[in-house]
């Protein structure tokens, strides 16, 4: 766990609200319906996007800053990219700012 880009992934408003959106996708996406017809795989881009207001490719940077950070996975299906919470790794972060910090 690079402690390093977890912080920088976490230091932005915009991504943390990502981050808590996706705690609980059924309360702040309650239409969402995935294209695979899979909600388990996660919420694509797209949705997030609409909710947040920004612009699609400010989206993805933020999605994918907090993959590199390892705080959400992503699972490609056809063209769509679907994104879910890491909860092992925001545990583990959890007990690293618990223990160390």
């Amino acid at each position: 766990m690079d402690q390093v880009e977890i912080f920088k992934a976490l230091a932005n408003k915009a991504r943390l609200q990502i981050l808590n959106w996706l705690k609980e996708p059924e309360t702040h996406f309650p239409d969402y319906k995935a294209s695979c017809g899979d909600n388990s795989v996660g919420v694509c881009v797209g949705h997030i996007q609409r909710k947040s207001g920004l612009t699609q490719s400010t989206v993805s940077e933020y999605l994918a800053v907090l993959q590199r950070a390892g705080l959400v996975n992503a699972t490609r299906i056809g063209q769509w990219t679907y994104y879910q919470r890491n909860e092992i790794a925001i545990k583990a972060l959890g007990q690293l700012i618990a223990t160390s910090l």
